[in-house]
């Protein structure tokens, strides 16, 4: 299994004890503002129970994210596939999703960027991808601090929300491994 280490962060596989905090990370509307609904215990653990076989198996996926020093899980960062159809398809993405109380300290920049460095090191990929709804500033912030670039002609209607969703455009964002190497 693949754990990833940066300064303040651990990036590693899923533990029992991580199901009730990413549950109620799942559940607090803040954290969720920029997805569909809140999300269930039930879904909140079928994630996590995606995840184990995939990291296992992968070497990567979307690991849980603790902080070193306090050992505190406070979410996930990581790689993964969509799996919807869509113009840039196939393709992985890299993506987070952090508890309230860890915003603002730059967790998920470091985290992506060490998701983004096993990517294009061990993992052998040409290309990493992202999108939010385009009302996710912060997310997109995180994706231009990761150098990743906006494809405005990429832009699309996320094809699992309906037609007038408040959410439903998304911006697109890629990097290729030559425009990761330009800013390490």
């Amino acid at each position: 299994m693949t754990e990833l280490t940066t300064d303040r962060l651990l990036l590693r596989q899923w533990r029992e004890s991580d199901r009730e905090p990413f549950a109620a990370l799942n559940a607090d509307p803040a954290v969720m503002e920029h997805f569909p609904s809140l999300q269930s215990r039930e879904v909140s653990d079928a994630l996590i129970d995606r995840n184990i076989p995939v990291i296992d198996e992968r070497g990567w996926g979307l690991w849980a994210l603790e902080v070193r020093e306090t050992g505190r899980f406070i979410g996930f960062t990581g790689l993964s596939v969509p799996s919807f159809e869509a113009h840039f398809m196939p393709a992985v993405e890299i993506g987070w999703r952090l508890a309230k109380e860890a915003w603002g300290n730059g967790y998920a920049t470091e985290a992506a960027r060490a998701a983004l460095a096993h990517g294009f090191g061990p993992a052998g990929m040409e290309e990493i991808v992202s999108f939010t709804a385009t009302t996710n500033l912060p997310s997109q912030r995180v994706m231009q601090r990761i150098g990743m670039t906006h494809e405005e002609s990429g832009d699309f209607d996320h094809p699992r929300l309906p037609d007038g969703h408040r959410l439903q455009r998304h911006v697109f964002y890629r990097i290729d491994r030559a425009q990761w190497e330009a800013t390490r």
